[in-house]
């Protein structure tokens, strides 16, 4: 039975691990795969097919505990404790839940002190005391007649909840705290820079925690942008982003079939490789032979995708001019993000020409994918991964083509 410490309006955790309100859903997941001897059972929650309309839930079904991640921005939210049987809860070091203490009204009274009158839900049949980031759900099935203020003498915590602010129906997930950022870089947003004919690069508003001498003395949130074009060298990028936490070399290229003359293409005798910055949620592909920036790749980390959780969302922003009929008339400007949906994308930029490729990703270890097949559209020197709920799995961006002889089609496919 786990022994974890609730801090109001902060975390859940224990001397070895924390779930902290704000820390984004890779890390929550990377906690819970290295303690997965003890917290077992985790299921994912989410809409397949509205995955932005329902918080993305990981329910540790033997603790008892849900984690509520926003499904915007996948940080997370709300900390629920919904079975107070099944662990040890503890406040200042001070338990007020465990196998010898029930936790009675009169207990969450001695542990955390006076606040406002409770709030009596009655469909719910629950009573609601709230403190600043906290919350205590009490049952009260054997009352006829529900008090108006005072909960009733030995009524037992159903649920439990930590958010930030006052009002749990308004709360929202706050900014990522310090302690999680590790040392890594995370892109607040990222725009596409571009102009009529196609994109040209990245603007990448970053986000960092400040260490000076002695770390601490410097310690809060830094933001810095950096831009990135097509034609830039990999100094260049390392120099704007740091090191990648990948780098992939690709070893074929399975989109080269459905180029014109796949067989009159020479083998390169170097392979193209990705920079893959996990964080960022951006792939950057870089020529084998000139070391320059040929290709982009955001990355939305929808659930439902077979790559989901390798990547952080990348929150982008790509514009576009779109033109309409009449010689006077000018263009209207309109923006594409991780949120938009590819039927919307299609009446912007109109439908492709040519019908989409089949995109089929695999374990290689066992030649399955439990979330099926998404396609692959180009539209102005883009591709849009579409995953079957009408989602964007990815945007991948090509820079324009220096010479015909140098065109050479990509895989849009994962740098994995």
């Amino acid at each position: 039975m786990l022994d974890l410490e609730v801090v109001p309006e902060r975390s859940l955790g224990n001397e070895q691990w924390e779930f902290a309100l704000g820390m984004p859903l890779a890390q929550a997941i990377s906690i819970l795969q290295k303690h997965c001897r003890i917290i077992k059972n985790v299921q994912v929650l989410y809409s397949e097919q509205t995955p932005l309309s329902h918080d993305l839930i990981l329910n540790l079904t033997q603790d008892g505990i849900k984690l509520l991640f926003d499904a915007a921005n996948q940080r997370l939210k709300v900390i629920e404790v919904y079975d107070l049987s099944k662990v040890k809860l503890k406040y200042c070091g001070v338990h007020f839940n465990s196998q010898a203490i029930a936790p009675t009204i009169e207990q969450i009274d001695q542990s955390f002190g006076a606040t406002h009158p409770g709030v009596y839900n009655a469909a719910e049949q629950l009573f609601h005391l709230n403190f600043r980031g906290l919350s205590f759900s009490f049952q009260l099935d054997s009352w006829n007649e529900a008090p108006k203020y005072e909960i009733p003498h030995g009524a037992m915590v159903k649920r439990m909840h930590i958010y930030t602010g006052n009002n749990l129906q308004d709360t929202r997930a706050p900014v990522m705290p310090l302690a999680c950022f590790f040392g890594n870089v995370y892109a607040e947003c990222v725009d596409v820079l571009r102009d009529g004919a196609g994109p040209l690069g990245l603007k990448l508003r970053l986000l960092t925690a400040g260490c000076g001498p002695g770390v601490m003395s410097d310690a809060k949130v830094r933001s810095l942008e950096r831009n990135i074009y097509f034609g830039d060298s990999c100094q260049d990028v390392l120099g704007a982003l740091g090191s990648p936490h990948k780098a992939f070399y690709k070893s074929e290229d399975k989109m080269k079939i459905h180029s014109p003359s796949p067989h009159k293409q020479v083998p390169s005798k170097c392979n193209d490789y990705f920079f893959n910055y996990f964080t960022l949620g951006v792939d950057i592909l870089f020529d084998s032979t000139t070391h320059l920036v040929k290709k982009f790749v955001l990355h939305t980390n929808y659930p439902g995708h077979y790559n989901f959780n390798i990547y952080h969302r990348c929150d982008f922003r790509i514009p576009l001019v779109i033109k309409k009929d009449g010689a006077d008339s000018q263009g209207e400007d309109c923006i594409l993000t991780t949120y938009s949906k590819w039927d919307q994308i299609q009446e912007l930029l109109g439908h492709p020409m040519e019908k989409p490729v089949v995109l089929h990703r695999s374990s290689s270890a066992n030649n399955t994918n439990p979330f099926g097949s998404t396609f692959c559209f180009g539209l102005q020197r883009m591709i849009f991964e579409v995953m079957q709920n009408n989602h964007i799995a990815s945007v991948t961006l090509y820079g324009a083509p220096r010479t015909a002889s140098q065109t050479r089609p990509e895989s849009s496919g994962s740098a994995h």
